[in-house]
């Protein structure tokens, strides 16, 4: 219960530096002016000079596209497809970059042209953030699914603690989550500083960063899990011994879980309270009271969940634990390596007849599909020695 009330108390202390009130996106007048100079980058495209139309896509980016706020605009209503036209913004750019087939390029851009023409066709037509329910049903949508997936980590982890009887490891977790809070309102405030001084590509680099190392922890994480469950099923007579296990860099990593579950998502959310602040006109009750729903709602499922999870059978807590932990970090390595393309420190290789799965974060570039490769290599052995481990042992064993 506590860590939700300090996501509730992030929330409304994101309010305080909210920045001045935005000029109202025209997603018509951004999108022809993305449309007309994406056209002229085309059409001057040359292969042996791909490089530079990357350059001039890659601008066209962070430019127009993020600095108009058109980004952020999208990503309050519709944060699938803000991923989405991000994932083909990269699309594009490595084409060009890799001096590909002018056809192909073409292509690649004629994608992204629609999705942003779609996209704007959608959103002109939605009423301006200003009424009471509007700007209500935002701030409570905000909060509830940047917060999911963190809540999601925290349940498995507090869970686990419990089911191990090792209530007074707790603290571990609760400075995770209370540290990333903390640190989510101090990189809100550096982003928008550093913005100011070099541009957006600092942004899409520390998401990426953080989505990576959160995908390696939570990778590390979801298999040492696994690696406890047979043991805890077979040896229920050492349970007393439990706790003994638990290793300074065992609650360490466990920490480290919980800060990057909530950190990853947090300076984000900051952000955009900050951008939805500047347009409430007045609205402020229905802000609080959108960001009070979404947390009670958090601590609803995080109760309902939690009590779920300790009435599920050990073998069965720890295989559901350790898969959505194991799901969670390929997703991440996924959206980490396209964020870290899109602010221009790995290459983009685009791959042809890969589909783009948002919820996932599969995208079709050979980097970001390696990432998860990476993730995924020891899975057959993981699952051979699982299968080994669950023959029955000797009576003695037991």
């Amino acid at each position: 219960m506590s860590r939700l009330l300090i996501i509730l108390l992030l929330s409304l202390a994101s309010l305080a530096p909210a920045a001045e009130k935005p000029a109202d996106v025209d997603f018509q007048a951004i999108t022809q002016e993305l449309v007309s100079k994406g056209d002229a980058a085309l059409a001057a495209y040359q292969p042996e000079n791909g490089v530079d139309t990357g350059d001039r896509f890659s601008d066209l980016y962070f430019d127009v596209f993020e600095a108009s706020g058109m980004e952020m605009a999208i990503g309050l209503k519709q944060p699938r497809q803000k991923s989405r036209l991000e994932s083909l913004f990269s699309s594009v750019i490595g084409a060009a970059s890799r001096g590909l087939p002018r056809e192909q390029v073409a292509g690649h851009w004629q994608n992204l042209k629609s999705a942003l023409q779609e996209t704007t066709r959608h959103l002109s037509g939605q009423p301006a953030t200003s009424g009471f329910w509007s700007v209500l049903l935002q701030a409570f949508f905000i909060l509830l699914r940047e917060g999911f997936e963190a809540m999601l980590v925290i349940t498995a982890l507090v869970t686990y603690l419990r089911r191990q009887q090792a209530n007074e490891q707790l603290p571990v977790i609760y400075w995770g989550v209370g540290l990333a809070l903390i640190a989510s309102l101090a990189t809100a405030w550096l982003l928008q500083v550093v913005f100011k001084i070099s541009g957006g590509a600092t942004q899409e680099a520390l998401e990426g960063i953080t989505m990576l190392v959160a995908a390696g922890v939570l990778f590390y994480v979801s298999y040492w899990l696994i690696s406890k469950s047979e043991s805890l099923r077979w040896q229920q007579w050492i349970q007393g011994q439990i706790n003994k296990a638990l290793s300074r860099g065992s609650l360490f990593a466990l920490g480290l879980a919980a800060f990057l579950a909530v950190y990853r998502e947090g300076a984000e959310t900051v952000l955009f309270y900050q951008a939805l602040a500047g347009q409430v006109e007045g609205q402020w009750l229905a802000l609080l009271l959108g960001i009070s729903g979404a947390a009670l709602a958090l601590l609803g499922m995080y109760w309902i969940m939690r009590k779920a999870s300790l009435r599920l059978p050990l073998g069965l807590f720890f295989g559901v634990t350790a898969g959505l932990l194991y799901y969670l970090a390929i997703s991440f390595a996924g959206n980490g390596v396209l964020e870290l393309q899109a602010a221009g420190w790995i290459s983009i290789t685009p791959l042809d007849n890969i589909p783009r799965i948002g919820w996932l974060g599969l995208h079709p570039t050979r980097e970001t599909l390696m990432a998860q490769l990476l993730l995924l290599l020891p899975l057959p052995f993981a699952l051979w020695w699982w299968l080994k481990q669950r023959k029955p042992q000797p009576e003695a064993a037991q």
